[in-house]
């Protein structure tokens, strides 16, 4: 007889070789042909709604992987809140204005764009745009992100400008918006200002410079011993560019300054601490003290500048620090924040002689028309000329840079649109809000609430061409801004008819309702502001735009994610346009996660060539395994990849496909509804493997409520490998394989069986949908089975399946069952043994560990997958001892007796059974109660 046939042997149509890469397209496919976005959305109305807003990427160029690994966890968090329970819409968006894109365009049209108008030109940007949304939307929909792909929020869409004009004009309404020249960053490359959101840090060399300036005033009436003595204040820069500006000499009002007399007669005025530090870098070895001196008493006194016919005042700052240079700080209020506001005090001009592509102009004489970073070289050179050089030597620090261009900014003042922070109290009111708001890592509050508490006004101008423009009108009289709510709702109505473009295509009179006059001097003709708005206001209003715009979502939303970089971009603006007009922040929780980088820890750089492409994962290993990387990862701190970590997650994700088709395989004769057993009827083994999958399930969802995803792929893949594969389903194989189909032995494994792969499926769903789905398809059939795993909801922990006094004797089992295992080891090196089955095992324990193994005698052979499997207690001489648990030795031998054809157990029952010969007595009563007939003679 072929009793191979007679086997309960595994049949399953899942296949073993996943091939995602090929069988992923075909899934989605599925999904848009059967409007399972939709369905969705219909099964989830009248659930409580939960709102991830999302962060819109930028429409330039083909995804990178830290896109991809954000937008993955924003999809996993949206699939696990609608898995529990919640109406978890996700409306994707897109970043469409800006210069990155005005830039690309402009290189495309080249010297056409002389001929065209700024509305042509912009009309060219939309283009541009269409196309990388449209490609990026594919990349996201490849990587199984499940939302509103045919409906997203575009910030170029016409409602959205509109929403983005209104929003400003609202500023412009309760007074927060105003006009000012004061130095902000400015791009001599991108031509425009930026904000500090747009501003990265990079080292870089600079020439620095110790300078005298001249006291002018008599030195007699600061001290006496400074009668009739040459005294210059001495400054030290890092920017000689910006000597030309200078127009002040700032000086702490708390520190003690010092007329320093070097042997040639010259009186040096500096901070007293610096002495002898400066005097070391002037190469001066011979000096003396001749007098202290009180900032106070040389405030307001004038300096000659060194290289034109001006005044340098000598004024009072609590920004002047003692870490570098003199205690004497060069100002420039035209180029620099700090500067600016001191000057304010004194009434100093901004003065900035440089114009927007960072050139000198005819102001500054001899410099003229020279590159403000360049001139450097030419100023030092002045200053030897006219003996006022002390010192230079290069320093490296930390300066501004474009994050566009990448190229050094300057500080520059021109005139500029801000939002004032303290108005109408901006920044006290976000520093309060960012305390209501649930920081994920907590860092994140310390980080943004420094930034609001330190940063300036915001600088929301920009003289780009593509983007929003600020919505205001201007008095031709009395240079007035206009701005009233009738101006407002006609430009609104406009802009979403018509989309921003029709600002450069009307003229002021066109756009504003009839009958407007100036409110300050009654005049009815304006010009319209040309500048357009900070692309990060467009996207930092989206909550206005998206999430009031559409009545499925709410507002504030649930979360916000993103990188760590948006402390200082969209969390940033989005707070701060939230706050402005709406008093309350966007958001109840903000999410943040790192950013990739390569195995060595490093930065993603095409000049390293360590950059990782998601298309060249996803064609490799699918994207399912790019889904595996980014939920097995702690993302809340940067993140590795490499083709070694892929391989990993690879093998771990086919550790879990053969895990569930095995599960798969041995249910398929298996009905759910008729076959299930209740807990009580089913095998011990059986009730501890549910009690433990209760674990899992209970940790899983309380990961997925905490956004830790790592925690459930490691939970996952210790539970298939461990828990299941080396454990239960090892001891289960001979159970399932040779028990009569419809036994109690067997059904009691099945059910455990189906729970397990049901509740594992759906758990794994939010973070590997294609397989959960894969699963779901092949799983037996019930009824009202939903036509796909994302439309089911998480298994519930059922308490009635946990036993804590069954799971503490099992565990106890499983401890001895390691030493067993390590036994049949040692036994297979030796050549004792081939297989398990080959064995005969006796088992030496404790009588602490004798009294809890007693219950499990009758069962060890299976358990410990021996042919043959007995107890004693104490101590067994010359046996392998227990290298983890005390107590427990153990003697393998050969089984000895004839292996049985069907079950391959070692058997003395074996050639003792009429009609069959080569099988044991357990086999051969399987046999009868299948009513299998016995071999013919």
């Amino acid at each position: 007889m072929d009793y191979k046939k007679t086997l309960n042997l595994p049949k399953t149509g899942f296949p073993m070789k996943a091939n995602l890469a090929g069988r992923e397209p075909e899934q989605l496919n599925r999904w848009d042909s059967m409007g399972l976005y939709a369905q969705i959305r219909k099964a989830s109305e009248g659930k409580p709604a939960f709102t991830l807003h999302d962060g819109p990427p930028y429409a330039n160029g083909h995804i990178h992987i830290g896109t991809a690994m954000n937008k993955i966890l924003k999809d996993i968090i949206v699939r696990s809140r609608q898995m529990a329970g919640f109406d978890a819409a996700y409306v994707p968006g897109w970043d469409c204005h800006g210069l990155p894109i005005e830039h690309n365009v402009d290189k495309e049209l080249g010297s056409k764009k002389k001929e065209m108008t700024q509305a042509q030109v912009r009309r060219k940007c939309r283009a541009y745009a269409e196309k990388f949304i449209d490609i990026q939307r594919d990349e996201f929909k490849r990587l199984g992100v499940m939302g509103e792909w045919d409906n997203p929020y575009l910030t170029m869409n016409y409602r959205y400008e509109a929403t983005i004009a209104r929003e400003c004009c609202k500023f412009a309404l309760n007074g927060s918006l105003f006009l000012s020249k004061k130095p902000i960053h400015w791009c001599c490359s991108c031509k425009t200002a930026l904000a500090e959101a747009e501003i990265e840090y990079h080292d870089e060399t600079s020439p620095s410079v110790y300078v005298k300036f001249a006291l002018k005033d008599d030195p007699a009436d600061i001290a006496a011993p400074l009668d009739g003595k040459q005294v210059s204040v001495v400054i030290w820069t890092t920017t000689p560019w910006t000597l030309p500006a200078n127009l002040a000499i700032a000086l702490h009002p708390d520190f003690e300054y010092a007329a320093v007399e070097t042997g040639d007669g010259q009186v040096f005025i500096l901070a007293r601490e610096l002495v002898d530090a400066c005097m070391q870098t002037f190469g001066i070895a011979d000096y003396r003290i001749i007098a202290d001196l009180a900032a106070r008493d040389l405030e307001n006194r004038r300096c000659s500048h060194p290289f034109y016919n001006r005044d340098s005042l000598i004024i009072l700052g609590d920004h002047v620090t003692l870490e570098a240079g003199t205690g004497c700080v060069h100002t420039a209020p035209g180029h620099g924040r700090e500067d600016y506001d001191v000057g304010l005090q004194y009434g100093l001009d901004a003065y900035s002689p440089v114009n927007d592509n960072g050139v000198f102009t005819e102001d500054v004489g001899q410099f003229a028309g020279q590159f403000v970073f360049k001139a450097n070289e030419n100023i030092n050179r002045l200053l030897e000329e006219k003996g006022v050089l002390l010192a230079k030597e290069e320093i490296g620090h930390s300066y501004p840079h474009c994050w566009r261009c990448k190229k050094p900014v300057i500080f520059r003042a021109t005139p500029q649109w801000f939002i004032s922070m303290e108005k109408t109290g901006l920044r006290k009111k976000s520093l309060e809000e960012i305390d209501r708001v649930k920081w994920i890592p907590h860092w994140g509050r310390e980080r943004i609430y420094g930034m609001i508490e330190n940063r300036p006004d915001w600088c929301v101008s920009r003289q780009r061409a593509w983007g929003v423009p600020i919505t205001v009108f201007i008095c031709e009289k009395c240079d007035t801004v206009h701005m009233d709510e009738a101006a407002m709702n006609r430009i609104f109505e406009e802009f979403a008819a018509h989309g921003a473009d029709v600002w450069f295509e009307k003229e002021a009179a066109e756009l504003l309702p009839d009958g407007a006059v100036c409110s300050n001097c009654g005049s009815p003709s304006f010009t319209k502001e040309t500048d357009i708005l900070d692309v990060w206001f467009d996207s930092g209003v989206s909550h206005a735009a998206v999430l009031e715009d559409r009545d499925y979502l709410h507002w504030p939303a649930d979360l916000y994610l993103e990188g760590s970089d948006q402390h200082r971009g969209w969390f940033h603006s989005a707070l701060l346009t939230a706050v402005g007009l709406r008093g309350q922040a966007p958001y109840r929780s903000v999410l943040t996660h790192g950013f990739v980088v390569d195995a060595d820890g490093k930065k993603m750089s095409k000049s390293l060539g360590n950059v990782v492409a998601p298309k060249t994962v996803i064609d490799k290993y699918g994207a399912e395994i790019l889904r595996m990387w980014v939920s097995a990862s702690d993302y809340r701190d940067d993140v590795r990849i490499s083709d070694s970590i892929l391989k990993q997650l690879s093998d771990a994700y086919r550790r879990i496909r053969n895990t569930s088709r095995f599960l798969l395989g041995n249910l398929n004769d298996f009905s759910p509804e008729t076959d299930s057993l209740a807990p009580e009827k089913m095998l011990e083994i059986d009730r501890f493997a549910l009690h433990k999958l209760q674990l899992l399930v209970e940790r899983a969802l309380k990961a997925y409520d905490t956004y830790e995803f790592h925690v459930i792929y490691h939970r996952l893949y210790n539970y298939c490998t461990v828990d299941l594969s080396s454990f239960y389903l090892d001891i289960l194989k001979d159970r399932l394989y040779t028990s009569p189909p419809a036994s109690v032995e067997r059904r009691s494994a099945q059910t455990a069986m189906y729970r397990i792969l049901d509740a594992m499926a759906r758990i794994m769903a939010p973070i590997m949908p294609f397989t959960a789905e894969e699963i779901w398809e092949h799983m037996p059939a019930v009824k009202d089975k939903a036509d796909s795993i994302h439309l089911a909801a998480f298994p519930d922990p059922d308490p009635a399946l946990k036993d804590e006094s069954l799971a503490s004797k099992w565990e106890t089992l499983i401890r001895v069952r390691a030493e067993v295992t390590r036994a049949l080891e040692k036994a297979r090196a030796d050549k004792v043994i081939g297989h398990s089955l080959d064995s005969a095992v006796t088992v030496g324990l404790s009588d602490e560990l004798a009294g809890v193994m007693a219950d499990f005698e009758d069962d060890l052979r299976a358990i410990l997958i021996v042919s043959r499997a007995n107890m004693t207690k104490g101590e067994i001489p010359g046996a392998y001892a227990g290298q983890e648990t005390e107590g427990v030795w153990v003697k393998v031998e050969p089984a000895g007796g004839e292996k049985c054809q069907r079950c391959w157990v070692y058997d003395d029952s074996v050639g003792t059974i009429d009609g069959h010969p080569t099988i044991c007595n357990r086999c051969a009563g399987a046999l009868a109660r299948m009513d299998v007939p016995a071999a013919a003679d």
